[in-house]
């Protein structure tokens, strides 16, 4: 059962006000942030639908596989002042905005993150990097966890690297990178794509959705992590809640 709340009825907005959420949630039920940088970070999250991405081992496949889920049950338009209510109504300070890919609404990004800013939170995006930040998105207050997919990861990394999005975070001097991994292969990989885009700095995440996965996995990473001088960060939000949707 999901912890999820709907956000209740909302005056109308026009198009250009309206992102497609498919869930918010930590303002209700308190959670934190599972991954990267602020990883145990009191958080709240506006979960955006729609990806540009298909791959087979992601885990929010309910923001976009259409044949597994109803889009029309697991989505809905929210308006951004609806959104920066709901935020501005708990004491959390981390604004998390993921996906999907939340890029692909960048547009109305915009003042839903500007929005934020003024009701004094901090902001922090995770997205694939396949979509480069617009000059308004790059605030201060505003930080980006890029995750580049790997083939391993299940999908083609024609697709999923794009080294002129890369480069356009790396110039923000915002962003991290963050490395889904479950192999010592993955890592020599990551450490390719690193070189070759100037990726810094580097957070590398095992792959698993059960504790005991992740365990094993943290495990066949952790000295080859070590030795690159990189950053290691977990699921904690796993460990803590077992993938419980909405925590």
């Amino acid at each position: 059962m999901t912890t999820t709340k709907r956000l209740g009825p909302e005056p109308k907005a026009t198009e250009d006000e309206v992102l497609i959420v498919a869930e918010c949630f930590g303002a209700e039920v308190p959670t934190f942030q599972g991954e990267g940088p602020s990883c145990g970070h009191p958080a709240l999250f506006i979960r955006l639908s729609r990806c540009n991405l298909t791959c087979t081992k992601c885990d929010t496949k309910y923001t976009w596989d259409w044949c597994r889920f109803d889009q029309r049950k697991e989505s809905t338009k929210r308006s951004v002042a609806g959104l920066v209510a709901w935020a501005a109504s708990s004491p959390v300070e981390l604004v998390v905005i993921t996906g999907g890919e939340p890029l692909i609404q960048q547009a109305r990004l915009v003042p839903l993150a500007l929005g934020l800013l003024a009701a004094g939170k901090r902001v922090e995006f995770e997205t694939n990097g396949t979509i480069a930040p617009t000059p308004q998105l790059v605030a201060d207050g505003v930080r980006f966890n890029v995750s580049p997919k790997l083939a391993s990861f299940g999908v083609k990394e024609t697709k999923s690297i794009v080294p002129a999005a890369l480069e356009a975070f790396v110039a923000s001097g915002r962003a991290t990178f963050k490395f889904v991994a479950s192999t010592v292969h993955d890592l020599d990989r990551i450490a390719e794509l690193a070189d070759a885009h100037r990726l810094a700095p580097v957070w590398v995440m095992p792959e698993g959705t059960t504790p005991e996965v992740i365990t094993a996995t943290t495990r066949v990473l952790a000295d080859g992590v070590a030795a690159r001088h990189w950053h290691f960060t977990t699921r904690l939000h796993v460990l803590a809640f077992a993938d419980t949707r909405g925590r």
